[in-house]
């Protein structure tokens, strides 16, 4: 497969050359020159270039039944919202792009093994199943636990990661799903229009991040600033290390939130105490992996209330942390 270049210029004024730098036998020279400044110099600024995918993940794509998003990092994703759920926490109605999509990401490069991380949202009856025949087809389940409080009915999560050929670790995922009610087929595009009663400027301006609407969701995400790695391989902020913060408006100016911060050791309580100093309840602290480097945490957390303040509250936990944040 190709991989595309995003090469940017700027111009900061006239630029000129010696007429001897001109000559045909070195315009060459001075094209790529003028191209690597350049690019250099928009990398500085932080403009963003598309993602590479470093193999032909087709026969994943064919597999799964739908097309992958292509995320920084070389990563292929796939989302399984669980639209057949139908959960609510306090008489609110738990949106798939908020709490409940399973998701799965390829990461490598052709002619060497691939990487599989994912988490897989399930009903309490479909753990045994779903976690024996991952078992029996070399998946790891590197973790399985709750990620909210006092949902109905209860929802569990389950967290996968395995190394080898992408077709044959597809195919054992597409059979572990199979044992669920995720629904089938390829999934409709989420509009990035869909009306939401939220203030997203504003969060985004005291968050010092932009995010994205995903089916009614304003979704946030997070990267840490350390290098993250898992059996030797680098794990991209994609393959689930960034911290993740969800919107849901319920009405008047008021939001639901949740998602999980991915924190190191000594992280752990200074973002804690900053969650609950601001009314945002913590709803598990625990591992999602078993071998990445550093030691890494995940806090998963709910709050309803006005947007603007909860934005606020997990801003000041963000600041506990190293993660990069950057005004939109």
């Amino acid at each position: 497969m190709r991989a595309y270049h995003n090469i940017n210029f700027q111009s900061k004024g006239p630029m000129s050359y010696p007429s001897s730098l001109l000559r045909p036998d070195r315009a060459a020279f001075v094209l790529l020159f003028v191209m690597l400044l350049s690019a250099g110099r928009a990398r500085a600024q932080g403009t963003p270039t598309l993602p590479v995918v470093n193999r032909d993940w087709s026969s994943v794509e064919q597999t799964l039944g739908r097309k992958g998003t292509p995320q920084p990092g070389g990563v292929l994703k796939f989302g399984f919202p669980r639209g057949d759920m139908h959960v609510t926490i306090a008489g609110i109605s738990v949106k798939p792009a908020f709490a409940l999509g399973s998701w799965v990401a390829f990461a490598g490069d052709e002619g060497k093994e691939s990487m599989v991380m994912g988490d897989l949202v399930l009903a309490e009856d479909e753990v045994a199943p779903v976690m024996r025949t991952l078992e029996d087809a070399g998946i790891s389940v590197t973790a399985l636990h709750n990620h909210l409080e006092m949902e109905s009915p209860r929802v569990m999560y389950m967290h996968i990661s395995s190394h080898g050929d992408p077709k044959k670790l597809a195919s054992s995922i597409r059979d572990a799903l199979a044992l669920t009610k995720t629904p089938a087929g390829a999934v409709a595009p989420a509009s990035e229009n869909t009306p939401l009663d939220l203030d997203t400027t504003t969060i985004a301006k005291v968050l010092g991040t932009a995010g994205k609407l995903n089916a009614g969701v304003y979704q946030v995400s997070v990267p840490r600033l350390d290098r993250i790695s898992e059996n030797g391989m680098d794990v991209p902020a994609s393959m689930g290390v960034a911290t993740a913060i969800n919107f849901q408006a319920t009405g008047g100016g008021k939001a639901a939130v949740t998602g999980d911060f991915v924190m190191t050791a000594d992280e752990v309580n200074p973002v804690l105490r900053a969650l609950i100093s601001h009314g945002i309840a913590v709803t598990a602290v625990h591992s999602h992996m078993l071998d990445e480097t550093p030691r890494l945490f995940f806090m998963h957390y709910w709050a309803n209330d006005n947007a603007s303040a909860l934005a606020a509250g997990l801003r000041a936990a963000l600041d506990r942390m190293n993660v990069k944040k950057a005004t939109p």
